[in-house]
C-alpha cells in the first residue's frame, strides 16, 4: 500500500490517540521502506531501516501502534519480550527464535493470500464432492426426479447453509502430529514431516458436519493448487523486506548497574540481541534470512532503567528514539469515542447479544475519563488499561443480570450512575480485581 506518512499518521488516529510523535517516527519509516523499494538494487542495499526505541509507561499505546502500522501494509510482524530471552548456555529462549517465528508469521500471511486467490477452484471441488455425499445419504427422498435436478437442489441447499448441521461420514487424512526440535545452529527440524514422507499417507474415517467437512476439503484442495516452494520462497522475501519485529520490555534487560550479579546476564541477553538487530543470517527451516532490512522497534516504559543504560552498540542500533506521553483525561475522553474500535462501542455490541441496549451519555463519559485518569495519577500509571478496569466495575450489574430470554431493553449510563458506582474507597478497593 503506497501511503504517505501524513496518510499513515491518519490511518494510526482511528485506532490511537494522541501520541502523534510516535506515529510520525513510525510513519515515515515506513514510508522510507516504499522508498528503497523504487531505487537500483546497488543503492538499496546500502540503505537499511532506522529502527526505533519507544519510551512511555504501560497502556499508552506502543504495541498497538507497530501492530497497526504492519496491518496497514500487510506486513509480517510479530511482538517478542526481551525478557523471554537469556545468554547463550541459560536455560531461555534463543534470540533467533524471534527471526524463525517472523518468518512462520510470513508464511501464514503469503499463504493466506494465495488461498484467496484460489478459493473458487477449491470451493468447487468441495461442493462436489460433499453433495456427492449427500446424494448418497438421501436418495431414497429422490421421489422420480431425474439424478441432475436432485443433485442440484442438493447444492442449492448446501450453498444456503441448510446441511450445515447435519453430520456425515468422510475419509480424512490422519496426518503424524508436527514435533519440532532445534538442532545444531538453531535450524528447526519438523518430526511429524520427515516421518509422514517416508511413509505412505494414512486416512481414517470421521464423522463431522457438513460445515466442517466443507472447510476441511477446501483447505487440502487449496493446498493442492498452492506452489508450496513459491510460498516459501515469497515468505522469506517478506520477512526479510518487510518484517517488522517489536521487541517489548526492552528496559529489563539494562543493566542498572556495574556490580556483575544479574546485570550480567541482562547485557549477555542485549549482547546476543545485537547481531540479529545490526544484521546477521539465521538457518530456518525455509532457508537462510538475513536480518538486515527487518524493522525493529523496540519500548519499554523506563521507570527504573534508562535508555542510556543499554549497552552503547544496542543504543547506536536504535537511531531513533520517542517518548510517548502518559494519558490524560482529554486523552480519556477520545478513547471512549473516537476509535473505530472504541471500549464503549465493544461493550455495546458484546450486550446487545442479550437484548440490551446500551448507550453513554456524554457526561458519563467525561466522569469515567476523569476516575480513569485519578485512578492512574494516584496508583500504578497502566495508562488506556485503566479503562478496562473502570468499565468491567461500572457494568457488572448490569452484565451479571443480562440474559437472551430478556426483552430489549435500553439502559442508559450517566453522570449520576457512574458516581453512585464509585461513591466509596470499598468500591476503589474492589476495582484491583480486574487489574490484569
Amino acid at each position: 500500500m503506497n501511503l504517505t506518512p501524513r496518510e499513515i499518521v491518519l490511518e494510526l488516529d482511528k485506532y490511537v490517540i494522541g501520541q502523534s510523535e510516535a506515529k510520525k517516527a513510525v510513519a515515515i519509516a515506513l514510508r522510507n521502506r516504499y522508498r528503497r523499494s523504487k531505487l537500483s538494487p546497488e543503492i538499496k542495499d546500502e540503505i537499511t531501516p532506522k529502527n526505533i526505541i519507544m519510551k512511555g509507561p504501560t497502556g499508552v499505546g506502543k504495541t498497538e501502534i507497530a501492530r497497526r502500522l504492519a496491518k496497514l501494509v500487510g506486513a509480517p510482524f510479530i511482538k517478542v519480550e526481551a525478557t523471554k530471552y537469556t545468554e547463550v548456555g541459560y536455560v531461555g529462549r534463543d534470540v533467533e527464535s524471534m527471526i524463525r517465528d517472523l518468518v512462520e508469521c510470513s508464511v501464514r500471511l503469503v499463504k493466506e493470500e494465495q488461498m484467496k486467490i484460489v478459493s473458487s477452484k477449491a470451493t468447487a471441488t468441495a461442493e462436489r464432492k460433499v453433495v456427492d455425499i449427500l446424494y448418497d445419504l438421501k436418495k431414497s427422498e429422490k421421489g422420480e426426479k431425474p439424478d441432475e435436478l436432485f443433485r442440484q437442489e442438493i447444492l442449492n441447499d448446501l450453498r444456503e447453509g441448510r446441511y450445515n448441521d447435519v453430520h456425515i461420514e468422510m475419509t480424512v487424512e490422519d496426518a503424524p502430529k508436527n514435533m519440532e526440535i532445534l538442532a545444531g545452529g538453531g535450524a528447526e527440524i519438523n518430526l511429524g514431516s520427515i516421518f509422514g514422507d517416508l511413509m505412505p499417507k494414512r486416512t481414517k474415517k470421521r464423522k463431522i458436519t457438513v460445515k466442517e467437512a466443507m472447510q476441511y476439503v477446501i483447505n487440502e484442495e487449496s493446498d493442492k493448487l498452492i506452489d508450496a516452494d513459491a510460498v516459501n520462497s515469497e515468505a522469506v522475501r517478506r520477512a526479510e523486506q518487510e518484517g517488522i519485529i517489536f521487541i517489548d520490555e526492552i528496559d529489563k534487560i539494562a543493566a542498572r548497574s556495574k556490580q556483575g550479579g544479574v546485570d550480567v546476564s541482562r547485557e549477555g541477553v542485549q549482547r546476543d540481541i545485537l547481531p540479529i538487530v545490526e544484521g546477521s543470517t539465521v538457518m530456518t527451516k525455509y532457508g537462510p534470512v538475513k536480518t538486515d532490512y527487518i524493522l525493529f522497534i523496540a519500548a519499554g516504559a523506563f521507570h527504573i532503567a534508562k535508555v542510556q543504560d543499554l549497552i552503547p552498540e544496542l543504543q547506536g542500533r536504535f537511531p531513533i528514539k520517542v517518548e510517548l506521553k502518559s494519558l490524560t483525561k482529554e486523552d480519556f475522553v477520545n478513547i471512549l469515542t473516537m476509535p473505530q474500535n472504541a471500549i464503549t462501542l465493544q461493550y455495546k455490541t458484546l450486550l446487545l447479544v442479550d437484548n440490551i441496549d446500551l448507550k453513554f451519555t456524554q457526561d458519563a463519559i467525561e466522569e469515567i475519563a476523569f476516575i480513569a485518569a485519578e485512578m492512574n495519577a494516584s496508583s500504578e500509571d497502566i495508562g488506556a488499561r485503566r479503562l478496562h478496569t473502570v468499565m468491567e466495575n461500572l457494568l457488572e450489574d448490569i452484565s451479571f443480570n443480562a440474559g437472551a430470554n430478556i426483552p430489549l431493553t435500553t439502559v442508559v449510563v450517566d453522570r449520576k450512575y457512574v458516581k453512585e458506582h464509585f461513591a466509596t474507597e470499598e468500591n476503589n478497593r474492589n476495582l484491583k480485581k480486574y487489574i490484569l
